[in-house]
């Protein structure tokens, strides 16, 4: 499909799905954003880019923080020029039965995978906005879609991008800036506690018609084809990448 020339952020790309999608946009030719708050971690996938030839730079950013996300923003101007692609992957987990959930709870996963997702698109839409370019790929989740036990905060989350993913995409149609959503499911720290359960385990993926979650390199070459002009007609669309999961309800 190709990325050569292309500039992405990749929020949340220290570990899992977001490190397999830059690692991916890399090896098609695109210069990369590392956002992520773990320093370590973001920097390793920085040096798994550069070490294969690829281009990137680390950001330290916590997505929920405007301040921080308008300096991940400028220093991507600053190294490559522009902001071509940006992919709102960046998330937490705080699980709780509904009754127990603490209003802190509820606020922190709304914060990152909501507001971060708001953050990082305003803050690159007027670039995409001067160039009459731009793709936006958010990831939401069947959570989001169906709704889940035990994360009534990250299923608000989710089903909230769906929406914004949806709204966005109306609103800057015009300006040739793409706008759609993957909901994966994926072998993920994010789902490390739901696989390591048996109980858990088997009742999720009971649920599922392909009988397993996808490893995280499964799930990025979508992110390759939303990201790329192949699809350049396509917005405002949910697509999933499940195994089935969610024609399985």
């Amino acid at each position: 499909m190709g990325l050569q020339g292309k500039v992405a952020i990749v929020t949340g790309s220290g570990r899992g799905l977001g490190r397999a999608v830059a690692r991916m946009f890399a090896s098609e030719g695109a210069s990369i954003t590392v956002a992520e708050m773990d320093a370590e971690v973001g920097k390793e996938t920085v040096a798994e880019i550069t070490s294969g030839g690829g281009k990137a730079i680390y950001s330290q950013t916590n997505v929920a923080v405007r301040e921080q996300v308008d300096v991940m923003v400028a220093e991507t101007v600053k190294s490559f020029g522009k902001v071509d692609i940006l992919v709102n992957n960046a998330g937490i987990i705080r699980p709780a039965m509904f009754q127990n959930m603490t209003e802190e709870q509820f606020d922190m996963v709304i914060a990152v995978h909501l507001k971060g997702a708001f953050n990082c698109s305003q803050a690159v839409v007027n670039h995409m906005i001067e160039r009459n370019y731009g793709k936006i790929i958010n990831v939401t989740s069947a959570a989001g879609l169906i709704g889940t036990i035990g994360q009534a905060n990250y299923s608000a989350a989710k089903a909230g991008i769906t929406g914004l993913t949806k709204s966005c995409a109306k609103e800057l149609a015009k300006y040739n800036i793409t706008v759609n959503a993957i909901a994966p499911a994926a072998e993920t720290r994010m789902t490390e506690n739901i696989l390591t359960n048996l109980k858990f385990k088997d009742k999720t993926l009971a649920r599922v018609p392909m009988g397993r979650f996808g490893k995280p390199e499964e799930i990025a070459p979508a992110f390759v084809f939303l990201a790329s002009d192949q699809s350049s007609f396509i917005t405002g669309q949910i697509l999933n990448v499940d195994g089935g999961m969610v024609i399985g309800q």
